[in-house]
């Protein structure tokens, strides 16, 4: 034991941080049908129709290159709705539910830092992100669609930029949130319509002027567009800006959960 006055746990409580994550993860596994499966269907089912409604064979112009549809697509179906969709509801669910079941003092508790608390929540959230977005992107590869990188960086970073993102806006969405109807009122007004407007089914440039600048203020858009990036090489926007954008606005995600969660705001009594 160590002497009085002298902390165990003198940096890093790795133990619990790996716990809290382990905690997270097996929560989402639990029910792997509706969190990993069903999204995973979901989004298969969205590159079905739009697909055969409109024709795979018709190309998209992005960057003065031609792209089948399909393999346009894609890439956009993968991070927005195979990826960011799920760490959103991850991530929006482990507090909210501590409030509403009176267990959160579950996550209070444990000798854990804000910091570590944050990594945890946001890890676990990240990791159904992961989980999802491969299984989404083994079923396309294996549909026949074109969907092998060129630039696997682009495909990791903006990955885990648009996961980050969604997390952090989650565990944003379960301090504030009083209810289920708040975390659900966020995606369906919030997540939703950014993601659908963010040029996930469309190329930005065939838009009218008004349109284009909406869409280069949704940060989904940037998003998007690096990944796409990343397995067409070729983008709608320069691939550095959408990077320090994203990156940027994470970081002010990540520092605002920081305080929120340090001061206790809606959480402690």
């Amino acid at each position: 034991m160590a002497p009085p006055g002298v902390p165990v746990i003198r940096s890093v409580n790795w133990g619990g941080l790996r716990t809290l994550y382990v905690k997270e993860v097996r929560r989402f596994f639990k029910v792997h049908l509706q969190t990993i499966w069903a999204p995973a269907a979901t989004t298969l089912l969205f590159l079905v129709v739009f697909t055969v409604a409109t024709g795979a064979k018709r190309p998209v112009t992005v960057g003065g290159v031609d792209i089948p549809f399909g393999d346009f697509i894609a890439p956009g179906l993968i991070i927005s709705q195979g990826m960011m969709g799920p760490a959103f509801a991850n991530a929006s669910f482990s507090l909210l539910v501590g409030k509403i079941q009176g267990t959160i003092v579950d996550y209070l508790m444990p000798p854990l830092s804000t910091m570590e608390l944050l990594a945890a929540l946001v890890g676990g959230a990240m990791t159904r992100a992961f989980i999802v977005g491969f299984i989404v992107w083994a079923a396309m590869a294996l549909y026949g669609i074109g969907v092998w990188p060129q630039h696997l960086w682009a495909v990791v970073w903006f990955g885990f930029l648009g996961a980050a993102f969604l997390s952090l806006l989650g565990v944003l969405t379960s301090i504030w949130a009083d209810k289920f109807d708040h975390a659900a009122a966020v995606t369906n007004f919030v997540i939703v319509p950014l993601g659908l407007l963010s040029g996930t089914f469309y190329s930005v440039d065939r838009l009218a002027p008004a349109f284009r600048a909406f869409s280069h203020a949704n940060p989904f858009f940037y998003i998007i567009s690096g990944f796409r990036y990343g397995f067409l090489g070729t983008a709608d926007s320069p691939v550095l800006i959408g990077s320090a954008v994203v990156f940027g606005l994470d970081v002010v995600l990540a520092l605002a959960c920081y305080w929120l969660l340090n001061k206790g705001w809606k959480i402690k009594s």
